[in-house]
């Protein structure tokens, strides 16, 4: 029977990204050499970490950015992971699966740089400057767990951390940490009137993930304002992570680069989930409707 441990250290980079794809690369790969300095064990960069949040717009020649999986970014957070003897949640990556068929994919590489798996976007927003339906395929894996050396771990990915449903699947598969790496911000004009509201809806939904499963949450954001000076999106970073009864352990800021590394403890994951046992009194005879887009009754 195979051992984990009863706590590991998360690290979470939250990390602007400039033009160029392998200068992206080598910055993350610094970073997580630091974050392993540090003691982190299992670190996750953020969504699309290779580029810049190129869902601004819509132009046929950026789907040139996409690789295969396993490809080059693999290869390279594999050898990292090996270097190091941390488990790696990549993020996410640009995936070329074949001609006209893209996703938006988490990869899950373990201490050895073996590659434990794929997550792939199941949820694909469409919304001004976040066009992703045109690049994206959704999802068709389901939703998944890793066994990584130091713990078991579920992936979800940027707008799929509005739905609860991912969540519960993912946590009643044995996840132990949801990770959520994210690319989302404000649009500039936007700001002054929404924002606060916004990151704090962002930030709640997240919470309730964690306490309504009795995980811990670990949402990696990217910050750094990108496209035209007079719009684009400004990521608000702000990557935290929550423990199972939602209490935020460490929170980065909205405007730098920088690392969280933040301890797991699976006892106290126990003692949440004995004194508050939502997973033990839920009605799952009850919920066979939940699978319907709406339910329609008569008065």
């Amino acid at each position: 029977m195979k051992l984990t441990p009863s706590r590991f250290k998360l690290g979470l980079i939250q990390m602007s990204c400039g033009a160029g794809v392998e200068e992206n690369l080598q910055k993350a790969l610094r970073l997580i050499r630091q974050a392993a300095q540090r003691g982190a064990q299992v670190i996750c960069l953020q969504e699309l970490f290779r580029s810049q949040y190129f869902c601004q717009k819509q132009e046929v020649a950026i789907f040139d950015l996409a690789e295969p999986i396993p490809g080059p970014s693999t290869e390279a957070l594999a050898a990292a992971a090996r270097e190091h003897q941390v488990a790696i949640v990549g993020g996410s990556l640009f995936e070329r699966r074949d001609a006209g068929v893209y996703h938006n994919t988490a990869v899950v590489l373990d201490a050895d740089g073996s590659l434990l798996g794929t997550y792939r976007k199941m949820h694909i927003p469409d919304d001004p400057l976040y066009y992703e339906k045109y690049y994206f395929t959704p999802g068709d894996q389901g939703y998944r767990c890793f066994d990584t050396r130091y713990g078991r771990v579920g992936v979800l990915v940027c707008w799929d951390q509005w739905y609860p449903e991912g969540a519960r699947l993912t946590a009643l598969q044995g996840a132990k940490v949801l990770f959520y790496p994210t690319a989302i911000g404000w649009h500039p004009a936007e700001k002054a009137q929404y924002g606060t509201a916004q990151r704090d809806a962002w930030r709640t939904i997240q919470r309730a993930h964690a306490i309504a499963n009795g995980v811990y949450v670990a949402a990696v954001n990217r910050v750094g304002h990108e496209g035209p000076s007079d719009g684009g999106l400004e990521f608000w970073g702000s990557s935290f992570v929550s423990d199972p009864f939602g209490v935020v352990l460490s929170e980065a800021s909205d405007h730098q680069d920088e690392i969280l590394v933040v301890e797991c403890d699976l006892a106290h994951l126990e003692s949440v989930r004995r004194n508050w046992p939502f997973l033990r009194d839920r009605r799952i005879d009850s919920y066979g409707e939940i699978v319907n887009r709406l339910i329609d009754r008569d008065e």
